[in-house]
């Protein structure tokens, strides 16, 4: 492991005013997003919609460090025969994978999942890395509920993710470890505080048993949100303090940086939340975005599976992530939203 090259990949992943496009939908996930805009889920239709996000140059250039791709993806080709790793590394943006293979229940844990495929991922990063992948991304899901989470379900996870980083790095590719306290359910902010100090805690111990050089990667949490169902909502200011709060207490200064996960927030708030937290200032990590959902409603919208739309799906694309890339540096401000639109 050459831990110098790796610090270098986790540091241009958190690049100033610059994030992470998860374009890692799988064939599933991506058939909601396409049934919701009325296109069709076929291969060319998947890679049609990827391609014109890789190619939005402004976008790209400016404000997206790194992509989150699929395996589907990884190995696809644009419609002009480029490869679609290349098209991404032509913008100055570094290719990703995404390498678990989704979740399974969990034994005498009812309700709660832990996240599989660590069975052949020794094998696979050696291919993932000769196709141009530089880092990788492992989600594992936390519920909250009556009696969610249970700590089998959370040392089963964290362990998981300590496993996959370690493999990663040993493969020379900086491992995204992404730790999601799921916005489902109706609980409320103090409690997604306490469950998601809880995770991190674990999961960076379990880092430490595995021998993970924190220098090398990349830190991929929720942030500090009520659930959907409850009926306290939370400012930008209280979601901003209890976050950056928890991360103190719980990221050691040694990891290059922190890129959320949006999680079912909208558009404007993800960037919002991400914008107070670097007004606040002064922290021992870089935080940016890694968003899917709010980089990408817009776009899909704009382009609706029609390519007499591609123009307007790029813009829609390029705006959203300028104004990530503001909120990266905590220069954004609401009313650049309803300039552009």
């Amino acid at each position: 492991m050459n831990l110098d090259e790796l610090n270098k990949v986790a540091r241009a992943m958190v690049a100033p005013g610059k994030g992470i496009l998860a374009a890692d939908e799988s064939t599933g996930t991506i058939k909601k997003r396409f049934d919701a805009i009325g296109t069709e889920n076929t291969e060319d239709n998947r890679r049609d919609y990827r391609e014109m996000m890789f190619r939005t140059a402004e976008a790209m250039k400016n404000h997206i460090s790194g992509v989150i791709l699929y395996d589907e993806t990884i190995w696809q080709k644009a419609k002009d025969g480029t490869l679609l790793v290349d098209i991404i590394k032509q913008a100055g943006a570094l290719p990703g994978i995404k390498v678990d293979e989704g979740t399974k229940p969990l034994p005498n844990c009812p309700g709660e999942v832990v996240t599989v495929g660590l069975d052949r991922l020794a094998d696979r990063l050696p291919k993932y890395y000769a196709q141009g992948a530089r880092f990788a991304k492992w989600r594992a899901v936390i519920d909250v509920g009556p009696g969610k989470p249970s700590y089998a379900c959370l040392s089963a996870n964290a362990h998981a993710l300590a496993r996959y980083a370690a493999l990663c790095q040993d493969a020379q590719i900086v491992p995204i470890v992404e730790p999601e306290v799921l916005m489902d359910g109706d609980h409320d902010i103090e409690q997604c505080e306490m469950v998601t100090e809880w995770v991190l805690k674990e999961t960076f111990q379990q880092l430490y048993y595995q021998k993970v050089a924190l220098e090398g990667i990349v830190l991929k949490p929720n942030m500090i949100v009520p659930g959907k169902g409850s009926k306290a909502r939370a400012s930008v200011q209280d979601v901003a303090e209890r976050t950056v709060k928890v991360l103190k207490n719980c990221v050691p200064g040694a990891v290059p940086g922190i890129a959320f996960l949006s999680g079912g927030q909208s558009d404007e708030e993800a960037t919002a939340h991400l914008d107070a937290m670097n007004k606040i200032g002064n922290l021992p990590w870089a935080l940016t975005f890694s968003y899917g959902r709010a980089l990408q409603a817009a776009p899909q919208k704009a382009w609706g599976g029609k390519a007499e739309n591609l123009a307007a799906g790029q813009s829609a694309f390029s705006h959203r992530a300028k104004m990530n890339g503001l909120a990266a540096l905590g220069q954004w401000k609401a009313d650049l939203e309803k300039k552009a639109a």
